[in-house]
């Protein structure tokens, strides 16, 4: 009878105690900052004066929250996230054409080889005038309206109403949409005699395929070096960059590391396997590579594998991991930093978030793009590379081992305005929808086209013209510091329409300095 009666105590004890303990978590709950959140969106849903958008009011106080925290947390709808997968996913479904807007008509520069516009009969240099027997020219449509008509998914079909020089009616062709690839290597050649150059734009789910066939073909041809240009490189997937430095690293040399708050450290190492093992490498980098792009650069200058040349990186170290949300929406949230070989965190400062947008324009003032010795790092911020203990620099970015600074002559206002306003790309686009026959003609390959054709002074008098009309103002003195580089920039866009991106950096390449010296070096 006892132990009956001491049973029911116990259970009448850790019945008051689980009690006890729901009312306190009751409590906990009630005041905690997600009950709260929860109580203000009911009260404004259904006590508000004004009919409300739940779903808008929602993505305002997820994005409102994720502001509080570092430069690169985000929100993004679904249809933003759907965009922004596309590049870096390698493929999107439409029609199949490189264009570029004069004006408001969309110019076909060139369709997509193998693509479903070539295999209709499109050709570079038309104009798309109707899509679905609605008008898209002259009417003033935006990019993005255009661009949500032309794609659609894999198997419909849309009839396109283009115009073609020399044909007084407009042509009718019904094109099948299809998977379009997207190329992340935009060059691939022998530069000099034994020294390849490859130029990554991105870092996709196929940028170490494309990477790997494009160098096979280089060794083909004989190379045995290489200039790696991740110039403007933004980044992109880290598997990408990590496949990509595997090819320069032997086995269980550290590519990189992640380490954050609640993310224990992680470790990518080489696997030995890359066929880049051997042969001298110069990586190209400037204040516009980012991410995937510093990874890579960080891990060759660490292990001494090869030279950086350039100037600092852009410093985006921060390792974003996706959320996804049952709408299709996704939260990129900053869990970890990305640390190279000798320990550099690549992420610059961001506390204050006003100086960390306005970092490049602070770079350009404070003489850092142009002035090697304007550069000054704490021994704080001293690291030595891990064969050779050569002193790097951490801080944020990726400090090249050769400095090459931005020539403020030739980009300067009158250049940057003329660049800002179209009046560059649309010159040629006119004058290579003029002149397409004759050219074609004249240059039946690019070495020919290469050594012969010269920019005339009436394409330059036209280019200022346009420059007028498009609100930008005529300087002598400007227009002349900026001359050779017009003549090569517009020499090369002529180039890349006729042929394809690769023969635009093949003559673009031949006035940039950081690949002068990245031949110097490896020569």
């Amino acid at each position: 009878m006892k132990k009956i009666f001491s049973f029911i105590i116990v259970l009448a004890l850790c019945a008051l105690q689980m009690q006890a303990q729901n009312e306190q978590s009751q409590r906990e709950l009630a005041q905690s900052p997600l009950r709260k959140l929860q109580l203000a969106e009911f009260a404004i849903a259904n006590l508000y004066v004004d009919k409300v958008d739940e779903v808008k009011l929602v993505e305002d106080a997820i994005r409102g929250m994720l502001e509080e925290l570092d430069p690169h947390s985000a929100y993004s709808n679904a249809e933003e996230v759907k965009k922004m997968n596309e590049p870096l996913q390698g493929n999107f479904e439409g029609i199949g054409v490189q264009f570029n807007m004069v004006e408001d008509t969309l110019f076909i520069i060139q369709p997509v080889s193998g693509g479903p516009s070539e295999k209709v009969g499109i050709l570079a240099g038309d104009r798309i005038v109707t899509v679905n027997d609605t008008t898209i020219a002259g009417v003033k449509m935006s990019r993005e309206e255009i661009m949500r008509r032309l794609r659609g998914p894999k198997g419909t079909q849309v009839k396109l109403g283009i115009k073609r020089h020399g044909f007084s009616e407009l042509l009718t062709f019904d094109v099948i949409r299809d998977k379009i690839p997207l190329h992340t290597i935009d060059a691939a050649y022998l530069i000099r005699k034994g020294i390849g150059y490859v130029r990554i734009s991105s870092f996709g789910a196929t940028t170490h395929t494309e990477f790997v066939d494009a160098v096979n073909q280089l060794k083909k041809q004989g190379m045995k070096h290489l200039v790696l240009d991740l110039q403007g490189n933004g980044g992109g997937y880290l598997n990408a960059a990590v496949d990509i430095a595997n090819e320069f690293l032997e086995a269980d040399e550290l590519i990189v590391y992640t380490h954050g708050l609640r993310s224990p450290r992680r470790e990518f190492k080489a696997q030995g396997n890359g066929g880049l093992r051997k042969g001298k490498v110069v990586v190209l980098i400037d204040e516009f590579s980012a991410s995937a792009s510093e990874i890579v650069s960080g891990a060759i200058q660490d292990w001494d594998r090869g030279l950086v040349v350039g100037r600092r990186s852009f410093g985006k170290g921060l390792v974003q991991r996706p959320l996804d949300l049952p709408d299709g929406s996704m939260i990129r949230l900053t869990v970890a930093r990305y640390y190279t070989p000798a320990g550099r965190c690549i992420q610059k400062p961001y506390e204050d978030k006003k100086k960390y947008k306005d970092d490049l324009n602070d770079r350009l003032s404070k003489g850092e793009l142009i002035h090697a010795d304007s550069i000054h790092f704490p021994d704080s911020l001293k690291y030595q590379t891990r064969k050779k203990g050569r002193i790097v620099y951490g801080g944020g970015g990726i400090m090249p081992d050769h400095f090459i600074p931005l020539d403020t002559t030739r980009y300067n206002k009158y250049h940057r305005d003329l660049a800002a306003k179209g009046c560059i790309i649309n010159t040629c686009l006119r004058y290579i929808d003029t002149h397409r026959e004759e050219l074609d003609k004249r240059y039946k390959d690019f070495d020919t086209y290469n050594k012969q054709f010269e920019i005339t002074p009436k394409m330059l008098r036209q280019l200022v013209e346009n420059g007028k009309k498009s609100g930008v103002k005529y300087d002598e003195k400007l227009y002349e510091e900026a001359l050779p580089l017009l003549k090569v920039q517009m020499k090369a866009l002529i180039a890349r329409d006729l042929w394809e991106m690769n023969e635009y950096f093949r003559i673009i390449n031949e006035t940039n300095e950081s690949v002068a010296k990245a031949i110097e070096l490896l020569q």
